[in-house]
């Protein structure tokens, strides 16, 4: 990769303008050009590191002139190799705009800044008798989930991040600021904006304020687990309860190689079958209601031992092992690393789409454990590899391939909430066809010089 030319007098601004919050030295720098994707790291040319939205600007405004790239970078979570410095230039760290700037319990809203993690969130809101319910697993940025279109196990219920955002503050390419919207509910006054930076991938610019809805933390909660002797059983299970109307607020499976992977990393002792994880809101009686609807319509498909508790420390210690299920997989062996995967697909498709899945895998020689918020209709891969083999790196790449046009094929989608990044944007054209142009137009009206994150969600014509 040929650094830019005019890298030097972007640099020497940049350190003007930040001092000591601008950095070039290597371990900065190669920190800032990777993620937990199995892409290799590309690092950039600078690190700076922003406290507030007009600092964004003006960083973006020096590196505009001089036409150098932008990368947006926070929490590192991301899975597809959002941060990448593929073509160099300067990475935004945004970790130090940390702040939830409102709350208004009344309104059931908050406006916080891109370095706010949902954690961090949650425990602020937590004496206000509210909750963020958006839940990706790792403890991801919110800008990072904004940027991302990121969902996770409650989006079942609840929705992704895209229904809860209602307006956010964008750095334009060229530095300028916007609001995307308001706090009102509902408008019908112009394009969306907020809709059209959902997902974004910071390639049309850079999110520094989210306003997020909030929910009332629930009277009661309880979690259950399920396991069935197949795991078209515990499929058909979740679509009756689905259809049923049963309000659940997450539903996960776990197949055979994921369960054994989660007893053995966490310490459970679950039965080494297809494995439901599931969860409950409402009042007592009606979580009650609920788990025993529930348990009766498993039983129908086969499963034994439904178990459910409403002990808060039981509850922690079953999510916190379905959301450590990735390096539960990596410990499957020793010095792999994993190729995370996911898709989406109508819920009435997901039964065939996991079972073809699961055919593939028995055929192959890579290990690769399945999980997914299947109560809408997305599930996980992670294949366990060595990155430095290549006859793996081919394997995983021909499985994905057959597992994305598999879906593409049931009127799904190549991902449910990764993202597109580097890894999915061959796949564009496939999904979308023609309105791919719509969105490159789109991209070359707001960043004609190509200067936001460059290389993500749209692929070359060629590579139809």
């Amino acid at each position: 990769m040929t650094r830019h030319p005019e890298m030097d007098q972007v640099t020497s601004k940049l350190t003007e303008l930040l001092g000591g919050r601008c950095s070039t030295a290597s371990a900065v720098r190669e920190q800032h050009g990777k993620d937990e994707s199995w892409h290799f790291p590309k690092a950039p040319d600078v690190v700076c590191f922003a406290k507030s939205t007009e600092e964004v600007s003006s960083i973006v405004k020096i590196c505009a002139a001089h036409k150098v790239p932008v990368i947006p970078f926070a929490a590192g979570t991301s899975l597809e190799g959002h941060v990448n410095a593929v073509s160099g230039g300067v990475s935004i760290d945004l970790n130090e705009m940390n702040e939830i700037l409102r709350v208004s319990p009344e309104d059931l809203d908050c406006t916080v800044q891109p370095g706010v993690r949902r954690k961090q969130l949650n425990e602020f809101l937590r004496d206000t008798g509210l909750f963020f319910p958006i839940d990706p697993g790792a403890d991801a940025s919110i800008g990072g989930m904004a940027s991302t279109r990121a969902s996770g196990t409650n989006a079942v219920r609840y929705g992704t991040i895209r229904e809860n955002i209602l307006s956010m503050k964008v750095v334009l390419p060229d530095g300028r600021i916007i609001s995307t919207g308001h706090r009102a509910k509902k408008s019908a006054a112009g394009y969306d904006l907020t809709k059209l930076y959902i997902g974004s991938e910071g390639t049309l610019g850079i999110i520094t304020e989210i306003t997020l809805r909030l929910y009332g933390i629930p009277e009661a909660i309880s979690a259950a687990t399920v396991s069935f002797p197949d795991i078209e059983g515990a499929i058909q299970s979740v679509i009756l309860t689905i259809q049923s109307g049963i309000p659940v607020a997450r539903i996960e499976l776990l197949d055979e190689v994921q369960v054994d992977a989660v007893n053995r990393y966490s310490n459970l002792e679950l039965p080494v079958q297809p494995t439901l994880f599931l969860e409950f809101h409402g009042s007592p009686a009606y979580v009650k209601e609920q788990a025993e609807r529930v348990s009766e319509i498993c039983s129908e498909f086969g499963a034994e031992g439904f178990k459910w508790t409403t002990q808060a420390e039981e509850r922690t210690k079953l999510w916190q092992a379905r959301h450590d299920a990735a390096y539960a997989a990596m410990a499957l062996r020793n010095g792999a690393q994993i190729w995370a995967t996911d898709v989406c697909v109508p819920i009435s498709r997901l039964a065939d789409c996991i079972l073809e899945t699961k055919k593939d895998l028995a055929d192959s020689f890579l290990i690769a454990p399945l999980v997914g918020h299947v109560g809408d209709g997305n599930f996980h891969l992670s294949f366990v590899i060595k990155k430095e083999n290549p006859e793996e790196l081919e394997e995983a790449e021909r499985l994905n391939s057959r597992l994305i046009k598999r879906a593409l094929s049931m009127d799904g989608t190549c991902t449910g909430e990764h993202g597109v990044g580097l890894g999915k944007k061959k796949y564009m054209y496939l999904e979308h066809g023609d309105a791919v142009d719509v969105m490159a137009a789109v991209k070359q009206a707001l960043d004609p010089d190509n200067i936001m994150n460059p290389g993500k969600i749209l692929p070359e014509r060629a590579a139809e």
